[in-house]
């Protein structure tokens, strides 16, 4: 009757096997995995749309209405605050990785650089409204001349994906903050993959306007 009773309770309570144990990681795995395929699919999407509106832009260059269109000088220091920024959140990065996760002293180290980053990024986007209100002062407009519309377009659609990672990093903060964790290492990962990729587009957008537009 006693092992009986031992053999029922043995099978009531088994022990984690292995395969139960690693279930939890290995499903952590596959999230970050889903996660970082997403923004590289993102990423591409994006340089594919640009890259459709340089093609426009070559095909309408050969038109005889196309002029020439003088950069305002505020672009050269916007690029110069974007590439910073972009050292910024790589020391984000190095105080998280470096320090002991979940202290105290490591979310304040990683969500001050943060915050620095994404001051500059609204740096960023306030320094482009004020290259647009240049323009309108000298009477260009979206639509004065083709070149215009190319360039009011690409800094305008730049500046949109720039603010969704400001955005971003605004939750990583916060998640920093309050609980002195990111919300997972993927996403914040991620969110630099993203920045950095910004900050080289829109050096290409630079050269891009500076040479045709």
């Amino acid at each position: 009757m006693s092992s009986t009773i031992v053999s029922v309770n043995s099978q009531a309570n088994p022990l984690p096997s292995p395969k139960r144990a690693a279930a939890p990681a290995a499903l952590a795995y596959e999230q970050e995995r889903t996660s970082s395929s997403g923004i590289w699919v993102g990423v591409f999407a994006i340089t594919m749309s640009f890259a459709a509106f340089t093609s426009a832009l070559f095909v309408r260059e050969g038109t005889t209405d196309w002029g020439h269109l003088t950069l305002p000088s505020v672009l050269y220091f916007n690029t110069l605050v974007l590439l910073v920024s972009s050292i910024t959140l790589e020391c984000a990065r190095q105080a998280l990785e470096g320090g002991k996760s979940g202290t105290l002293e490591t979310a304040q180290k990683g969500s001050a650089w943060i915050m620095i980053t994404l001051l500059l990024g609204l740096g960023f986007c306030a320094g482009q409204f004020r290259a647009w209100l240049e323009l309108r002062a000298e009477g260009i407009y979206l639509a004065t001349n083709p070149n215009s519309s190319f360039f009011y377009l690409l800094t305008f659609l730049h500046a949109m994906h720039v603010f969704v990672g400001i955005l971003v990093m605004v939750y990583l903060a916060g998640r920093l903050i309050a609980s002195h964790t990111t919300s997972s290492r993927s996403l914040f990962s991620n969110t630099a993959i993203y920045w950095h990729f910004m900050t080289g587009l829109w050096l290409y957008l630079l050269l891009l306007c500076r040479m045709k537009l």
